[in-house]
């Protein structure tokens, strides 16, 4: 089954970009067909892995412009991934789309003619903007990173509301695939707190697979590595190896009991 995974927090600094990242590189040293879409302006994740802004390379906004089909788009980056990248003109497609007729279904139009993909990773702006809505209408599942602490849990209230009124808009399908915790400090009370009241309003779908803060995690980006590359043997790169493995087996027997 193909997924189209949008990973979103409206509550920034939680370590959203990082897991998109990181997560599409370790689903691609699994040997899936992974696309990572970024589809923030700001350009993070496409800086993350090493791809610079130029106005020679095709980006997002050339593709939501119908400038450029896909094909044209995507850059393959080490371990095996392709990559959308984004720059600062994703904000004049953003302004465009409030007035288009189909302000927030152009992604999944655009994915429906042209995913060949097992995964494809957005990663969402930080804010509940049009080009959010469009990851959440084009999407089979929403990944959800959060930090174990204090407003965390409003936050996550808020996206919460989000998903079922997305739901009601016009994309019925759209699950929460889970809650990644990250920077996970498992000495703090708080986090440990946070922790035990996910599990309890959750349950299964909370990832047993915890990203700690981790030094090496933090340094990839700067090298435009995911960290599973710049060090694997650091227990960011475990995490992240990990987290891909228990999603991949989630998958799989959710699509074995669906038959």
């Amino acid at each position: 089954m193909k997924r189209v995974m949008a990973v979103a927090n409206q509550k920034g600094g939680v370590g959203k970009t990082t897991t998109a990242v990181n997560l599409s590189a370790a689903l691609a040293a699994a040997n899936r067909a992974v696309l990572l879409i970024d589809l923030d302006p700001q350009g993070n994740a496409s800086t993350h892995v090493g791809l610079a802004s130029t106005d020679e390379q095709a980006s997002s906004w050339d593709w939501f412009e119908g400038k450029a089909p896909l094909c044209d788009l995507v850059q393959r980056v080490p371990p095996g991934m392709d990559v959308v990248a984004s720059n600062s003109d994703l904000t004049a497609t953003e302004v465009r789309l409030l007035n288009a007729e189909d302000r927030v279904r152009r992604l999944r139009a655009l994915l429906d003619s042209e995913n060949s993909y097992d995964y494809v990773i957005v990663d969402c702006p930080p804010t509940l903007n049009v080009l959010t809505l469009n990851a959440l209408m084009a999407a089979s599942d929403v990944l959800i990173p959060m930090q174990c602490e204090y407003f965390a849990l409003e936050g996550l209230t808020a996206l919460m509301r989000t998903i079922d009124a997305v739901r009601s808009a016009g994309n019925p399908e759209l699950r929460i695939d889970g809650i990644i915790r990250t920077m996970y400090d498992p000495r703090n009370k708080l986090t440990r707190a946070v922790s035990r009241q996910l599990f309890d309003h959750f349950k299964s779908q909370v990832y047993r697979t915890v990203i700690p803060r981790n030094v090496r995690v933090a340094e990839a980006p700067s090298y435009g590595q995911p960290v599973n590359l710049y060090d694997r043997r650091s227990r960011g790169a475990i995490a992240h190896l990990a987290l891909a493995q228990e999603m991949l087996r989630r998958h799989a027997q959710s699509e074995a009991s669906h038959g």
